[in-house]
C-alpha cells in the first residue's frame, strides 16, 4: 500500500504539475527563510537591514537590482509572514486550478514570471517617478507572489470572466466580479501602506488581462517563454526507451496524424470562444466531455 502510494505521488510530479511545483517552491523558500531568521534569532544576530529581504527582495533601486539581477525573480517566490503566504496560495491554487484546465498548463509557469516581472517594473518605475515615493526609492524592498498570482486570477478572469466560482458565506460568484473587487482593493489601498506592494499587484493584473486580450487574437505573448522552457526540460528529462509495435492496419502518415491533430485543437478553440462569451454552463454534454478528456 504505502509502495503504491508513493508511486502514485512520483508520478504525479513527473508529469509535470506546474501548479503544485510553484506552490511547493513558494512554502519551501517560507520554511528555509524563516528557519534563517530563526537562526538569526537564537544567536542574537541583529544586521542593519533584513537579510533575507535584502538578497531575495526586488529593490526599488536599479542599481541594486544591477548588483543582485536574481532578485527580479526570487522576490515572487518570497514570504516572510504566514498569513501572506496562505492568502496568495489560496488564491493562486483556485485561480491556478481553472487555468491549467482553460488556457492550459503549458501557459501557466510564463503567465506567473511574467506577470510577477511586470509587477516588479511597476514597483520601480513608480518609486523612482512619484514625488511621494522618492525619498523611499534608495532603500524599498518588495516580496511575495502576489503580482504572478493576481496576473494569473485576471488572465482566468479575462478569459471566462462569466464563470461562478463557489466562496464559503457568499455563494456563487462570477470571476470578473472577484477580480474587479482585487483591483479596486488595490487602487484604494495605495496611500494606506505597502504602496509599493499594491502597484506591483496592478502591474500583475494589467500583464493578465493584456495576456488573455492577446490571446483570444491568436497570439500568445508568453510563446517564446514557453518554447525556451520546453528545450530546457527535454535536456534535463531522461528519454524514454524506444519501442518498436507491429500493427495490422496501416499506420498514420505525419500528413494524417497534423490533420486529426488540428480538427482536435479547432474542436477544442470553439469551445473555449463559447465558454468565454456564454459561460461553462452554455456548453453540452458532448462539449463538457471532450473539455474533460483533453484536460487530462
Amino acid at each position: 500500500m504505502r509502495h503504491s502510494i508513493l508511486h502514485e505521488i512520483r508520478n504525479y510530479f513527473s508529469q509535470g504539475n506546474t501548479l503544485v511545483q510553484l506552490i511547493l517552491i513558494n512554502v519551501a523558500i517560507f520554511i528555509i527563510a524563516n528557519l534563517i531568521n530563526l537562526v538569526f534569532f537564537l544567536m542574537a544576530y541583529s544586521p542593519d537591514s533584513p537579510v533575507i529581504t535584502d538578497w531575495l527582495g526586488i529593490s526599488s533601486n536599479p542599481e541594486i537590482i544591477m548588483r543582485r539581477p536574481w532578485t527580479v525573480i526570487t522576490y515572487m517566490f518570497t514570504h516572510l509572514g504566514f498569513f501572506h503566504i496562505l492568502f496568495n496560495m489560496i488564491v493562486f491554487y483556485v485561480g491556478g486550478r481553472l487555468f491549467c484546465q482553460y488556457i492550459g498548463e503549458k501557459r501557466l509557469l510564463s503567465t506567473y514570471l511574467i506577470g510577477g516581472l511586470t509587477g516588479g517594473l511597476f514597483f520601480i518605475l513608480s518609486y523612482n517617478f512619484f514625488p511621494v515615493f522618492r525619498e523611499y526609492a534608495d532603500f524599498s524592498v518588495a516580496i511575495g507572489a502576489s503580482a504572478s498570482v493576481i496576473a494569473v486570477f485576471i488572465a482566468i478572469a479575462t478569459y471566462m470572466p462569466n464563470f461562478q466560482l463557489p466562496l464559503i458565506l457568499l455563494g456563487r460568484i462570477r470571476l470578473k466580479y472577484i477580480a474587479i473587487f482585487f483591483v479596486i482593493i488595490d487602487l484604494l489601498s495605495i496611500d494606506k501602506g505597502n504602496s509599493g506592494g499594491h502597484i506591483a499587484h496592478l502591474g500583475g493584473a494589467l500583464y493578465g488581462f493584456l495576456y488573455v486580450m492577446l490571446l483570444k487574437k491568436r497570439y500568445d505573448p508568453g510563446i517564446v517563454f514557453n518554447n525556451l522552457m520546453v528545450k530546457i526540460r527535454s535536456v534535463f528529462k531522461p528519454q524514454p526507451r524506444m519501442r518498436v509495435r507491429y500493427h495490422a492496419e496501416k499506420p498514420f502518415t505525419d500528413e494524417e496524424y497534423n490533420k486529426q491533430k488540428a480538427e482536435k485543437q479547432k474542436k477544442i478553440d470553439e469551445i473555449l470562444d463559447k465558454i468565454s462569451k456564454y459561460g461553462y454552463d452554455s456548453l453540452t454534454k458532448e462539449e463538457k466531455e471532450l473539455l474533460f478528456k483533453m484536460g487530462k
